[in-house]
């Protein structure tokens, strides 16, 4: 069998195109956190007991008219007392750690990607030659 072509061969190039995905990622900042520590002040009342020591000199007449009385007479020499000293430490009441972690979520995508096919037409009775090679 022979095939007859005609001398006025046309060419056309058909662009077939496909969409592709590309995923990319990015990370952004979503947050900005500030981390700090505040005091707090507190009046405190306590009641102590302090103690002191003092030499006592007691003086005693008699008086001779009436037996039963006595004249007293009193010195106080102080010789100690305690004193209170009031010292702060700080002690630690507890750690706080702080750090950054990651986490990794699987997201699905979903996505409707296009092709193009060629196909063919045909009008009237035209014999198609499908040539493989």
């Amino acid at each position: 069998m022979s095939e007859k072509h005609n001398s006025t061969n046309e060419e056309a190039t058909l662009q077939l195109h496909k969409e592709e995905l590309q995923i990319s990622k990015k990370m952004m900042k979503t947050s900005d956190v500030k981390v700090y520590k505040r005091s707090y002040t507190e009046e405190k009342q306590i009641l102590i007991p302090v103690r002191h020591e003092e030499l006592v000199v007691e003086k005693r007449k008699l008086n001779e008219a009436e037996a039963e009385g006595e004249l007293i007479e009193t010195i106080r020499i102080p010789l100690s007392e305690e004193r209170i000293e009031v010292t702060l430490h700080p002690t630690v009441l507890e750690d706080v750690e702080i750090y950054t972690q990651q986490f990794e979520e699987i997201i699905e995508i979903q996505e409707t990607l296009k092709e193009e096919k060629a196909r063919i037409n045909t009008v009237g009775n035209i014999r198609v030659i499908v040539d493989d090679q």
